[in-house]
Order: structure tokens, then sequence, then C-alpha cells
């Protein structure tokens, strides 16, 4: 295993009941008043996929454009006063640097949310690439901002351990050809028991050495130990 690609949002922060609150409170402004359940369900992808999946075409490119950015607002002045990692991630990607694997971003997040967690915890130095929603024509499940991130990085799929928090993430991973560790920050073992490219569960990165996951093989239908 020469390279680890890491998502952002519930991955190496946990920040996601936090995005849930922000995108609760901004539906209901237009009418749509969902639980924080029915958010974990419907919520995932890149903003304009969200939108078009919850409204269809109620609202112009722009309006879309300003919804999404007032969310996105609302739950950075939440975050501010918490920004930190989940709790041994920083030793984690000092470890993997020290030891020369290659490190990239591949979230759904919006830029300005990216550089807000990236710049503010000082993360940066340590990655060859950091790839946004921006960066896509279409948000996880599918798999191209992984398969963007292994070339970024010069690497094979199956050189590439993807660290991930949602079962629709681990997809786009496993649709990528990766191997996928899951942050149960949001989800729970259960959820991803359809897919097949899972390596290991870790309730965060306290402890945990890279050769954890790296003593594998892959298996048909998916990745065995």
């Amino acid at each position: 295993m020469k390279g680890v690609i890491f998502d952002l949002d519930g991955t190496l922060v946990d920040n996601m009941m936090i995005h849930h609150t922000a995108w609760k409170n901004k539906l209901s402004e237009y009418g749509l008043d969902l639980t924080i359940e029915e958010i974990k369900e419907s919520i995932h992808g890149i903003n304009e996929e969200i939108l078009s999946r919850l409204f269809g075409d109620r609202f112009t490119a722009e309006e879309v454009k300003q919804i999404s950015g007032e969310k996105e607002k609302a739950y950075r002045d939440i975050f501010s006063s918490h920004l930190a990692l989940i709790p041994g991630a920083l030793d984690f990607i000092k470890s993997l640097n020290r030891r020369g694997i290659g490190m990239a971003i591949a979230t759904a997040a919006p830029p300005e949310n990216v550089d807000f967690i990236i710049d503010g915890l000082n993360l940066r130095p340590f990655y060859k690439t950091i790839l946004h929603a921006n960066d896509v024509s279409k948000g996880k499940p599918d798999p191209e901002i992984f398969l963007k991130a292994i070339d970024a990085l010069g690497l094979q799929a199956a050189e590439c351990i993807v660290f991930e928090d949602s079962p629709t993430g681990a997809e786009a991973a496993t649709r990528a050809g990766c191997p996928v560790v899951i942050v149960k920050t949001t989800h729970v073992k259960e959820e991803f028991e359809e897919v097949p490219s899972i390596i290991g569960y870790i309730e965060n990165y306290e402890g945990i050495d890279f050769n954890d996951f790296t003593n594998f093989k892959f298996k048909r239908g998916g990745v065995g130990a």
C-alpha cells in the first residue's frame, strides 16, 4: 500500500451532525421539514445534487447557489468554535507522512468548507492533492473524485486505502477499486453490509497503525483478510 485517501467531513473531523442540523434548519425555511434520520438518508453528494434530489427543478441555478452558500455559512458559524480533528488523526497523518505514504483528500464539501478545515487545522502541507465539490461533475457514490485522487497520487486503485464515514462514500471508493476503512462517527456497522471492500472499522485514530490495514487480499466479490 502506497497511498491513503481521506474523506473529510465525518472522517477527519466529527462534524456531520452539525451539517445535518444546518441542513434541517435551511430546508425547513423552504417548507421541507425532515427528521435528522431522514436528513442522514437523503443528504449525500454535492449540494446541487442534494437540492435537485429534494426539490426537483423548483430553484434556478442562482437560487441553488444562494441556498447552498447560506447553509454552508451556517455550518461554519456553528462549527468554528468546535474545530478539531478526530482523536488520534494528527498523529496518524504524521506517521503516514514519515513513512512516505502519499495522501489525498477527496470530499464532497465545497471549497470554502475545505479551506475552513484544512487551513484552520494546518493540514495542507501533508497532502499531495485536495479535491472538493468543484473538482467533479458527479458526487459520491459516483467514483469520479476517488479516481481523480488516485491519478493525482500517481498510483493504482489497489495501492490506495480510503478512509470514509458514510455508505455512499464507501460505495464510491469501492467502485473506484479501493479497499475502505470506515470511521464510525455517523453510521453504524450494519449500514455498510452491502459494501464488499471494507477492510476495517475504527471509532477514531488513537493507537492505530497503517500496518493494521495492509495485510489483506482481494477476494472475488470483495476484500478479505
